[in-house]
């Protein structure tokens, strides 16, 4: 086909399946990447041939093959760094209980594609040649396209719809409603109002399908191009509800500059303004967490003092907690739930900073609290910073270029990403004649923290200060 440029490992895989008289299609997200102009290291085909038939044409020509989705018809392989994934033609019914589907084999394209998601995904490409007549859309090159459900103009409107009703589509796989919201942040589509009317009534069918699976969608529509609007969905349709509560609940309580904007609303904000300040094509799951997150504590912590203000004190320690709960709730690694609960507990800190009224110490704990998350922790505060009032933002960005001005000083003079005290726990057994054991902790910790207070001290005046401190425990 003319307008959908086949990759030359599968021209190779159709030669070998026209050899042993299968047909071939390209199908699915490697046909609308295709026409999108999106290259891919992963392709999808499907076929009418069984899987022993598959794994037959597949010998000799695959680098290596993997049969872990065959009952459900998959045979995976890899060739010259391309992962091939060949399915035999699904006529799938589903128990409405589960996801998984009771496999049924299909005989024509159009029952494979009708099964699938959405119309844009339902569109393939036959690379082999077949004598059977048939209503396709031709191209000059003889290939067919296949598109029965308008896959196709549905693409170029930027539209998502499924081939089937969207409660038929849902209720058989409930992640699909997840995976419109995905497409909505990686390729910009607006869903169909059906699809929409059918999520919103259907949110709740997300409980059928397990944490993990939930989590790696949510970290997709997190990385995509449109996070923003991927999470106004969510939230719309109550799908937020079932995945992340935290974020629906932000819209009952206002900020604390007593703006019109909620604090759901600076929370979207403050994840653009963060994207912002990725560097180009490297999404940071960690800092777009953290940023969408960095406020759910405010609801629990929201208190009206006596002269009628909002206060929302110790908000980022609350915050802290419920995201560490809901990132394990959602079986994300520990780095990460550790990474973005560390970021959401630090990043009201700098507020303390005013016009530089920190001491070096102050500034010495910033960084040391922060450690390998400096940089992100700088992304986060300076696009916590939403207030309209330009003069107001003006001087939050001045004070913060004074702080890191002052980290960079510190850093130059006192190696201050690596800071620890004067003498080691080796040095401090020698000279207070110490076993290892409890004490050598506690003699480490207080000459860290006067290390902290005062900067470096030099091995003599450590070493008067550690006697100092032995001779007073």
């Amino acid at each position: 086909m003319q307008m959908v440029r086949i990759p030359e490992v599968a021209e190779e895989l159709a030669a070998r399946f026209s050899a042993a008289g299968h047909r071939l299609f390209l199908v699915g997200g490697s046909v609308r990447d295709a026409l999108l102009g999106r290259d891919s290291d992963d392709l999808d085909f499907t076929t009418p041939a069984r899987p022993d038939a598959v794994l037959a044409v597949l010998a000799g020509w695959a680098e290596a093959v993997w049969d872990t989705g065959i009952a459900f018809g998959t045979v995976g392989a890899r060739r010259h760094g391309v992962t091939v994934e060949i399915t035999t033609f699904r006529a799938d019914a589903y128990d409405r209980l589960t996801r998984n589907p009771v496999v049924a084999f299909g005989d024509t394209i159009d029952d494979d594609l009708v099964r699938r998601d959405f119309t844009a995904n339902a569109m393939a490409v036959e690379l082999t040649d077949a004598d059977e007549a048939r209503s396709t859309v031709a191209s000059r090159t003889g290939r067919r396209f296949v598109d029965p459900h308008g896959g196709l103009a549905a693409l170029a409107a930027g539209v998502l719809d499924t081939p089937a009703t969207p409660e038929e589509s849902f209720a058989d796989d409930p992640l699909r409603m997840l995976r419109a919201v995905r497409f909505v942040s990686q390729l910009g589509f607006t869903p169909a109002p059906r699809v929409v009317e059918a999520m919103t009534a259907m949110a709740g069918e997300l409980a059928r399908i397990t944490r993990e699976r939930v989590q790696v969608e949510l970290s997709k529509l997190i990385l995509g191009v449109h996070p923003r609007r991927a999470v106004e969905l969510m939230v719309d349709t109550g799908l937020a509800d079932h995945v992340l509560p935290e974020v629906p609940a932000m819209r009952l309580a206002i900020d604390e500059h007593m703006q019109h904007k909620d604090v759901y609303t600076h929370s979207l904000v403050v994840l653009e303004q963060a994207i912002d300040r990725e560097e180009p094509g490297k999404p940071d799951l960690v800092l777009r967490l953290a940023a969408l997150l960095h406020d759910i504590g405010k609801p629990d912590t929201r208190r009206r003092e006596p002269d009628g203000r909002v206060s929302f004190h110790h908000h980022e320690v609350v915050g802290a907690k419920m995201a560490r709960r809901r990132l394990r709730e959602l079986r994300y690694p520990k780095s990460v739930i550790d990474e973005v609960g560390q970021l959401v507990f630090l990043h009201l800190r700098f507020h303390g900073y005013g016009n530089g009224e920190w001491t070096d110490s102050a500034v010495r704990r910033y960084v040391t609290d922060a450690g390998p998350l400096l940089d992100r922790l700088h992304a986060l505060v300076r696009s916590d910073c939403t207030t309209r009032n330009r003069r107001r933002a003006t001087a939050l960005q001045r004070s913060y270029d004074g702080l890191e001005n002052r980290i960079a000083t510190l850093r130059e003079q006192e190696e201050l990403d690596s800071i620890r005290p004067d003498l080691d726990g080796n040095a401090i057994m020698t000279l207070l004649g110490i076993p290892p054991g409890p004490l050598v902790g506690r003699a480490y910790k207080h000459l860290l923290a006067v290390r902290m207070e005062q900067g470096p001290l030099g091995a003599e005046a450590a070493e008067a200060e550690l006697r100092r401190w032995a001779a007073e425990q």
